[in-house]
This record gives C-alpha cells, structure tokens and sequence, in this order.
C-alpha cells in the first residue's frame, strides 16, 4: 500500500492490487479510520466517502488538486 504523501493528519495512499482490470488513477485518503477515495480524471471528484463531513471532503478535494501531479507521479512509477 505505497503511501503517496501525508498531510494535516491524512494519508493519501493506494492500494498495490487495484483491480483487474486496474481501476482509473485515483488516490485513498484516510485518518482515524475514516477513508474517501477520489478520481483524478477527468476532474478531481469524491468516487465515495466513508465518513468524511462535507467540509472535509473539500478540504481533500482542494489538497488531492494541488498534489495531482504528485499523485500520478507515484502511480506511473508504482504500476508503470
């Protein structure tokens, strides 16, 4: 479960095995057991949410945006 960054207490994460055939790039983010997972393209938005409030969740949207790169980055390099 490669761990992308951390930030204000959350860790964004994917998983090693994400699907057969593998899911679209997208990102996990959890913090005391709460998770939410957004799609990066074509547009960063929530695929689900687990427990987050809504200002949370824009809270993650607005980091998961500013880190996009970041995130592909890391999944080229893990599943590429």
């Amino acid at each position: 479960m490669p761990v992308v960054f951390r930030e204000r207490g959350f860790r964004f994460f994917f998983y090693s095995n994400e699907g057969s055939p593998r899911e679209p790039l997208h990102i996990h983010v959890e913090r005391n057991d709460v998770e939410a997972k957004f799609w990066l393209k074509p547009t960063v938005k929530v695929a689900y949410n687990d427990g987050y409030d809504a200002r949370t969740l824009r809270e993650l949207q607005s980091l998961v945006e500013a880190n996009s790169s970041r995130i592909a980055r890391a999944w080229n390099e893990h599943f590429v």
